[in-house]
């Protein structure tokens, strides 16, 4: 067990020369895909799920508009690769079992998602508190946001009072015990 923590802290290692490299979309791609997750490219219907088989081209051509990290290994000390993407639109977090607080915290505190992202979804993820939901109040445009099964949230009726105070136009969608 304490094996695959080493290994998905690797696959979470942020490689700054990699993002200037490549581009920020492509790095992100790389990590995401590298942690289990999905991409979605602006233009595209298909899901990206191989590492092998992402797309070659012009750097630059492919932007990320959606990401699917269902079941994924993403952590916390890989966000840093969310900074540059300024296309994202939806996320999708399920069943991710590094996924805290802290992540929504910092995912809420990254500019271009603050203007990009429309839609979040947090299914599944056993770590996530009322501490780390209230953070995303910063996503000032979000207008979609659906919480299932999210047993460490204590406080629904405060939490969601002040996320529809601070975000007046946001759908909230429960499913919470």
């Amino acid at each position: 067990r304490r094996f695959w923590g080493w290994l998905n802290a690797v696959f979470n290692k942020v490689d700054y020369e990699r993002i200037q490299a490549v581009g920020p979309d492509r790095a992100a791609s790389e990590w995401l895909l590298r942690c289990g997750a999905l991409v979605r490219y602006q233009g595209f219907q298909k899901w990206q799920q191989d590492y092998n088989g992402l797309p070659t081209g012009p750097l630059g051509k492919y932007k990320i508009e959606a990401i699917n990290a269902t079941d994924s290994c993403i952590m916390y000390r890989g966000f840093d690769y969310l900074d540059g993407l300024e296309h994202v639109t939806e996320i999708k977090l399920q069943k991710c079992i590094y996924i805290q607080d802290e992540c929504l915290q910092r995912l809420s505190e990254t500019k271009n998602l603050q203007k990009s992202l429309l839609q979040l979804q947090i299914i599944s993820c056993g770590n996530v508190t009322d501490k780390g939901i209230i953070a995303l109040h910063k996503l000032t445009n979000l207008e979609y946001l659906y919480l299932s099964d999210l047993p460490g949230i204590r406080e629904k009726e405060t939490t969601v009072h002040v996320l529809q105070q601070a975000l007046p136009n946001l759908e909230l969608e429960l499913d919470l015990e």
